[in-house]
C-alpha cells in the first residue's frame, strides 16, 4: 500500500509548485519524523550558496530515510524555513530535481536568522511506509 497524494486543483487553488494539498497515510504505516536539517556538510562547513545548502539538506534527509528503509517517495510532508523569500526559488528547483513526480505538501515559512552562522534554510520531513 502506498501513500495517496491529494491534489485538488479543481476545488482548491493550485500551489505555485503544484504540490499536493494533502497526503493520506494508510493504516499500519510506520511513521518517521526528521528533525530540522540544515545545509552543513559532514565536516561542519556550511556553503554560502542557498541551493547547495538545500541539496545537502535533501541528501541528509535521504540518509535518515534510508536508515529506516524508506526513500524520498515515502515523504508525507515537508516544513521549510528560510531566512529570505528569494531562497524559495532555489528550494523549488532543488526539490523538483530531487523529488521528481512525488510532490507532497509543504509548509513554507520565512523566519529570522538561524542561530548558526551562514545557515539560511532548515527543512523537516515526515515520512510513512507500510512494510510488505
Amino acid at each position: 500500500m502506498m501513500l495517496k497524494l491529494h491534489t485538488l486543483n479543481d476545488r482548491i487553488r493550485a500551489h505555485s509548485n503544484d504540490a499536493a494539498h494533502g497526503t493520506e497515510v494508510p493504516a499500519n504505516a510506520r511513521l518517521l519524523f526528521c528533525n530540522g536539517q540544515v545545509g552543513a556538510r559532514l565536516d561542519g562547513s556550511v556553503p554560502d550558496d542557498p541551493a547547495e545548502q538545500i541539496a545537502i539538506i535533501f541528501e541528509r534527509i535521504r540518509t535518515i530515510l534510508s536508515a529506516s528503509h524508506m526513500t524520498m517517495r515515502d515523504v508525507v510532508k515537508f516544513s521549510v524555513y528560510v531566512t529570505d523569500k528569494s531562497i524559495l526559488d532555489d528550494y523549488q528547483n532543488v526539490r523538483g530535481r530531487v523529488m521528481g513526480d512525488h510532490n507532497p505538501p509543504a509548509t513554507l515559512l520565512v523566519v529570522e536568522p538561524f542561530p548558526r552562522a551562514g545557515v539560511v534554510v532548515e527543512i523537516e520531513a515526515v515520512a510513512a511506509k507500510i512494510d510488505e
